[in-house]
């Protein structure tokens, strides 16, 4: 058996070293020519660096993020809502950790390299398109002197929200879905914030900042890497240069809008002015579809279902799609059924998180608050009783797989290499 991968990011690469893993040949296909560093922060949740740990990766990993301590949701003024402890600090038996995403991606790049040989990956291959074969499946690929059938076993998608293969399977399906919701996202090396190692989300639906460290503190300057996403929603029939997406910001198109967010325990506008640079980018996702799977060609992480960025589940789900997908193709001994056991495992759960992301998933308490009382209070439990607020977090965690006691009591997907 030997599996086709289109693409080289958290997914795929996730999925090369499961494969390796459990002795399953691959090769992995990849438009960019070197891979680099590339990127702003993201969270893992501890569902995903469970598996990351298994494929022995703990100890870089640890070294290189920093295992969140809590999530808070504050007011647009900086007034507390709600603060709960993450990953180890709060009873899980795996980290949270936040960290740069190139530098993860690269992690797992030299890793792979390390452990299946630098053949296993052909950059400057882009992905096109697949093809059904009598024995298997077949991945179109093209670089810039030629185009080639490259044939095996099965092809995965993993070519991410803009994939190739999903557009030939859903060829009607059209561009990603966008809400009104702009993202500005950069890095500052700035002074840590309350404890070191929290995450904040402050505003309301149509507003919103989100912080957190992703390095510990230099211990020259005292400065830790803040990564910080800036959020604003306009009338999505402006368009909002839509052509330019990925482009590095203009701060006159956001700053204004939270020049006043001056905290006792952190000054925004200032986070937000030290960036050395600062990308936009359209807060997006796409409709849940039906199938996955045709045949011997499967789709995996955002080609699969991509989600708005709320509840840090991206990154964190195309780890655990991976691994499922690697112990479906260990346990079955034909790849379509494989393929098939690893949808109806992920699909309908993926499902559920995008429709509520939409409904802003576990940051809806923000504009709960905002609703209620403007974000003014003197005591925010006469406004959301804190059992209220419990009960919120609570079902957003079942829903995404996130329940502390049944994630603590659920068996290894594969296990440690």
């Amino acid at each position: 058996m030997t599996i086709l991968i289109a693409g080289a990011g958290i997914a795929g690469l996730t999925l090369g070293l499961t494969l390796h893993q459990i002795g399953i040949p691959f090769r992995i296909f990849e438009a960019v020519r070197q891979l680099r560093p590339l990127g702003v922060g993201i969270n893992l949740q501890p569902n995903a660096v469970r598996e990351l740990f298994d494929l022995g990766l703990e100890n870089p990993l640890n070294a290189l993020g920093v295992a969140t301590q809590s999530l808070g949701f504050y007011t647009r003024t900086g007034h507390e809502i709600w603060t709960e402890p993450r990953g180890t600090a709060a009873g899980y038996n795996w980290p949270q950790i936040s960290v740069h995403r190139g530098l993860l991606q690269m992690l797992l790049y030299e890793t792979l390299v390390t452990r299946a040989g630098e053949d296993c990956i052909l950059t400057g291959h882009r992905a096109t398109g697949f093809a059904q074969t009598t024995s298997g499946a077949a991945l179109l690929v093209e670089t810039p002197k030629r185009r080639s059938e490259i044939t095996g076993d099965a092809v995965v998608a993993a070519d991410g929200i803009h994939s190739a293969l999903r557009a030939q399977m859903y060829p009607n399906e059209g561009v990603p879905v966008w809400g009104g919701a702009i993202l500005w996202r950069g890095t500052t090396q700035a002074a840590p914030f309350l404890s070191g190692a929290d995450m904040i989300l402050a505003g309301h639906d149509t507003q919103r900042m989100v912080v957190y460290p992703i390095s510990a503190p230099d211990p020259r300057t005292g400065s830790a890497t803040l990564n910080w996403i800036a959020e604003r929603r306009v009338d999505p029939t402006l368009g909002w240069r839509r052509e330019d997406w990925n482009r590095a910001a203009d701060l006159e198109d956001f700053l204004p809008s939270f020049e006043t967010w001056k905290f006792d325990w952190l000054d925004v506008p200032t986070l937000i002015k030290g960036a050395d640079v600062i990308y936009e980018y359209p807060m997006v996702d796409r409709d849940p579809v039906a199938q996955w799977t045709q045949g011997c060609v499967t789709l995996m992480g955002d080609a699969a279902h991509p989600t708005y960025p709320v509840g840090s589940n991206g990154a964190s789900q195309a780890i655990v799609d991976a691994r499922t997908m690697g112990a479906c193709l260990r346990d079955h001994r034909d790849v379509q059924d494989a393929f098939v056991a690893y949808e109806n495992t992920v699909r309908p759960r993926t499902t559920q998180v995008t429709l509520a992301n939409r409904g802003s998933g576990p940051d809806a308490i923000l504009q709960m608050v905002e609703d209620r009382c403007a974000g003014r209070f003197d005591d925010i439990h006469r406004v959301v009783p804190r059992s209220e607020l419990a009960a919120h977090a609570a079902k957003y965690k079942s829903l995404a797989g996130l329940d502390k006691d049944a994630l603590n009591a659920q068996p290894a997907i594969i296990g440690p290499v």
